[in-house]
């Protein structure tokens, strides 16, 4: 396992503060203070990985820091060793100012042990009064039970905050000087494909790559990809991606040999894309050097339509096997890349990649369903948590074969999975149960072929999209839910009244009975762009963690309040949550850009 990205991976560093004062009183707390960090870092390293695989790093410094020049050791020590998200950790009372870590570009986090005998709590606010005052927001985490001094045990609140602020900062520092590959541009004035490149360097630290789409065409017609890993994937794709129905008119499809030709530039594509994000050594080998570099691409989008997709075939196939985890060469690591280049929307699927090392959903949030209506034209009324209506996100074959939900549990459940713990039965379920139709000529002049399946069981899941409005900048929107599997007769009616060669999933958002959340319907009728980024499991407020390091609002949700875990500063802006969100995020402005 192995990351296809430039660039160390980003460790995480644990500061153990102490009272400085010796004579006794430093003495007294050493074992004790230097403890706490180790057990922060067994549960950060036994808990989380990259999305490459590779086990998480901490660094904890080198001695308790009781003052200015420990602080400077340890800073030292963290530049050194690549340290970009900081937790300091202390069961006792220490000199605020002087102990704290003041790197402006880590995210970072206090963890104040709640004890008796000694003061961890009072530092813990001291402390955060003093990274409020400095402009430097930190989350603050401090367990809701009282513990004995000797107890190194970490309560499950504790843990979850630590794991939660550590996923995030890990994700801020992984996009950080990464690349958007944006092949083509504006794909059918849809806004989100616009890609705006200060938005993405102010706030995620990510460059912006430009492509022109002819250069696929000029890697196909001189032959820039690896000859050896093409046959291969063309063998593999005749044996496992099956044609399905052709839902063209007679007159409209094509014969077996155009076809034939379809899938052979189809899966060039992919390989050509694959080779633009993060390059291929082989292509040096044939005299390519600068194109076997790549653009160190964390995530891309392909424009398509209109322009390619009128006379070359679409690009359905690509991102579908791009967004999945496996392919011919076996199960890896996912890509994020996002249909008609919406930038936007695979800066989402990016967020739940990060935080959950899973492969993503890139839908259209295309119709709400009533129960009324479905009663009406199919005759069956809707029932268990899909009862109140259901939302019908799809798009046009681009979505993760992963979403087939064909991977399995230990108990034999439906699920998705990070890809080192997929099995080869789980990949040929995934395939077996996806089949390929030749895309509609009226949508897809120049042919291809689009996935088509539809989701399994009740999975969790969480919808999120940013979404950039003039005026405040950045918004996020997150909406957790299930996956619902409709009977097959109710299905077919539904999904044969769009287009029946795109893969669905039915989703059944969590309601509140208020607000944006009061129904299925509202939920439909808020929700910003025409595109939905859906991760597997609850993730909700990982995401709010996360956007607010980013200085990103969050304008719609419906995570729990008690869930809801932010830099202790945005306290200071009121007690309205999502309006101190606003508020706290304006002040101190994009992570990486100038504060207006």
């Amino acid at each position: 396992m192995s990351s296809r990205l430039i660039g160390r991976l980003p460790k995480v560093g644990i500061r153990p503060v102490i009272d400085g004062r010796e004579l006794g009183v430093r003495e007294s707390l050493e074992v004790q203070t230097m403890d706490m960090a180790k057990a922060a870092a067994k549960l950060i390293e036994e808990t989380l990985r990259f999305p490459s695989g590779e086990k998480v790093e901490c660094v904890i410094a080198d001695t308790t820091i009781g003052g200015v020049a420990d602080a400077a050791a340890c800073a030292d020590k963290f530049k050194r060793e690549g340290v970009e998200v900081s937790l300091t950790v202390t069961p006792c009372w220490c000199y605020g100012t002087e102990v704290m870590d003041t790197d402006p570009s880590t995210p970072k986090a206090v963890w104040g042990f709640n004890g008796t005998e000694r003061p961890g709590a009072v530092y813990l606010a001291a402390a955060l009064a003093g990274y409020s005052q400095k402009g430097l927001p930190a989350f603050g985490i401090y367990g809701k039970e009282v513990q004995d001094g000797g107890d190194q045990t970490i309560p499950q609140d504790v843990s979850e905050k630590i794991l939660r602020f550590v996923k995030g900062g890990l994700a801020v520092a992984q996009m950080n000087g990464k690349s958007y590959l944006s092949i083509g541009y504006s794909s059918m004035g849809i806004a989100g494909s616009m890609v705006d490149v200060n938005f993405l360097q102010d706030y995620l630290g990510v460059r912006s790559e430009f492509v022109e789409s002819v250069e696929i065409l000029r890697r196909i017609d001189e032959g820039i990809f690896d000859q050896e890993e093409y046959a291969k994937a063309l063998a593999w794709t005749k044996e496992n991606c099956i044609e399905g129905k052709d839902y063209n008119s007679p007159e409209a499809q094509k014969s077996a040999e155009v076809k034939e030709a379809e899938w052979e530039k189809v899966v060039k594509m992919t390989l050509i894309c694959k080779d633009l994000m993060n390059g291929n050594p082989k292509l040096k080998e044939m005299g390519f050097g600068e194109e076997s570099k790549g653009r160190n691409a964390i995530m891309g989008g392909f424009q398509g339509q209109r322009q390619w997709t009128d006379y070359q075939p679409n690009a359905d196939y690509t991102e579908s096997i791009l967004n999945s985890s496996f392919d011919w060469n076996g199960i890896r690591q996912a890509y994020t890349f996002a249909t008609e280049n919406d930038c936007l929307n695979a800066i989402s699927m990016l967020f739940g990649h990060l935080l959950t090392n899973k492969a993503q959903l890139f839908s259209d949030v295309r119709t709400y369903w009533s129960p009324e209506s479905v009663e009406r034209v199919t005759g069956k009324k809707l029932t268990g948590i899909a009862k109140d209506g259901i939302i019908h996100l799809i798009n046009s074959g681009s979505t993760t074969l992963d979403a087939t939900a064909q991977q399995e549990d230990a108990d034999g459940n439906p699920t998705m999975k990070p890809f080192w713990d997929i099995s080869e039965e789980d990949v040929q379920r995934c395939l077996d149960n996806t089949k390929w139709p030749a895309a509609i000529a009226e949508y897809f002049r120049g042919g291809g072929f689009s996935s088509q399946f539809k989701t399994k069981g009740e999975l969790p899941m969480t919808m999120c999209r940013i979404n950039l409005v003039k005026g405040i900048g950045p918004v996020l929107q997150i909406v957790e839910g299930w996956s619902v599997e409709l009977p097959e007769d109710v299905h077919e009616v539904l999904d044969e009244r769009t287009n029946p060669t795109w893969p669905t999933t039915w989703f059944v958002p969590r309601t509140t009975g208020t607000g944006f959340f009061k129904d299925v319907y509202t939920v439909m009728a808020k929700w910003g762009a025409n595109h939905g980024a859906i991760s597997h499991g609850h993730i909700g407020a990982d995401l709010i963690s996360l956007a607010a390091m980013l200085r990103i609002p969050v304008n719609m949700h419906n995570v729990n309040e008690d869930d809801v875990f932010r830099p202790s500063a945005w306290s200071a802006f009121g007690e309205g949550l999502e309006g101190a969100d606003y508020r706290a995020c304006k002040n101190y402005g994009p992570l990486y850009g100038f504060k207006e």
